[in-house]
């Protein structure tokens, strides 16, 4: 009987340690740039880091937004933004559905319609993004994305050429990257 169960430990021994060994797959590690940026003349770099379902994202852009896409009255919206964001996917290997959240610093300069001034300010968000990865190849990936940004710290009632400027409360972004997986 004994020899039953020493032949029982060492199965269930002998199965765990090869559920070990496919669970620990390594790091991955990529990197992204989005069209956003620049299309509106700036930039965009990201580099990420993940295992299973899970990845970490750090990122950089430099954006001028579009004076339609800012408050009326005023012009020149222009945003550098760092951004630390945790991922996570619906399927492996990082296909399919992702969802995403993080902080984000916005660093930006305004005018208003005016043009005759430039103020800066700076603001904490929190970002809640989700998107789509199309696999391309074992390397390169398109991904379109959509975020909502809750401005969560920072300046308001900016004042620039008599008008006052504040951060919306919520800020919506789309669009998609194009990522390197190595």
């Amino acid at each position: 009987m004994k020899i039953y169960y020493l032949i029982l430990i060492l199965v269930c021994f002998g199965c765990n340690i090869h559920a070990q060994s496919i669970d620990s797959k390594k790091l991955d590690a990529g990197l992204e740039l989005d069209v956003l940026p620049y299309a509106t003349g700036g930039y965009f770099g990201a580099a990420w880091m993940g295992k299973g379902l899970w990845r970490v994202r750090a990122l950089t852009a430099y954006v001028k937004k579009p004076d339609w896409s800012t408050k009326n009255g005023f012009a020149n919206h222009q945003i550098h933004a760092y951004a630390l964001v945790v991922d996570r996917f619906l399927k492996k290997d990082w296909k399919g559905w992702w969802a995403g959240a993080g902080l984000v610093y916005w660093n930006s300069s305004i005018q208003a319609d005016t043009k005759i001034n430039t103020v800066t300010f700076n603001n904490v968000l929190a970002n809640g993004s989700v998107g789509y990865h199309f696999t391309l190849n074992k390397h390169f990936y398109l991904s379109p994305w959509a975020s909502l940004n809750l401005k969560l710290a920072g300046d308001k009632n900016i004042s620039i050429d008599n008008k006052s400027y504040s951060l919306p409360l919520i800020n919506p972004e789309a669009s998609f990257k194009l990522g390197y997986r190595f």
